[in-house]
């Protein structure tokens, strides 16, 4: 689990292997931890946040659980589309929730097993889901099962606060992002934590 104790030792290392980690650690010091649980109501909520601001997700989130008579892949296919339009889900993002609901119910996704996987046997599963790509995957397998070396290289907050740490001209691609931070593994989760933490202050 990535708790606050585990994020101050893994800055404290990163801060020994990057100079400016150290630097911007010094002036804004350690973010909190984002713990989620390892359930269907993790995979939900990656679907509501996906390319919309925290805020309007954890909205969006408390209307969908007002919504449904319990937080579970059955309620999801038993709740008539429009509902959940009306708690402010698009039909395209409806259309995931209900086609991960059926993947838990039938099996494709065996959620309780996915802990003892490899990092990319995870990847591998979550991402045969449609609407679920690698920063998705990336994504539950750092605040959900608590991965300690991953990097959501495809997440634009994290690339712009990489630039600006940097102190590049344009911000990295995917691919350079991963290269740039190479030297962070095997703290990388912890990196990517301050690095949302750091594009805040900006």
């Amino acid at each position: 689990m990535i708790d606050i104790k585990a994020i101050k030792k893994g800055l404290s290392a990163l801060s020994k292997v990057d100079e400016d980690i150290a630097k911007a650690y010094k002036n804004i010091g350690p973010p909190e931890p984002r713990i989620r649980e390892n359930n269907f109501a993790s995979f939900l909520s990656i679907i509501i946040g996906q390319q919309i601001s925290t805020k309007a997700a954890a909205a969006i989130m408390s209307r969908v659980v007002s919504t449904l008579p319990s937080l579970t892949a059955s309620s999801i296919l038993d709740t008539d589309g429009q509902l959940l339009r009306d708690a402010g889900l698009s039909w395209r993002k409806i259309e995931y929730a209900k086609g991960l609901a059926l993947a838990v119910t039938t099996g494709e996704l065996a959620i309780d097993e996915l802990d003892a996987m490899s990092d990319q046997e995870v990847i591998d599963s979550i991402t045969r889901l449609r609407g679920f790509g690698p920063w998705s995957a990336e994504i539950y397998l750092m605040f959900s099962l608590h991965r300690p070396d991953i990097f959501p290289a495809d997440d634009l907050a994290l690339l712009s606060a990489l630039a600006h740490l940097k102190s590049l001209k344009e911000r990295p691609t995917p691919k350079e992002a991963r290269t740039l931070i190479e030297h962070w593994s095997p703290n990388k989760s912890v990196g990517a934590l301050f690095l949302w933490h750091y594009y805040h202050q900006l």
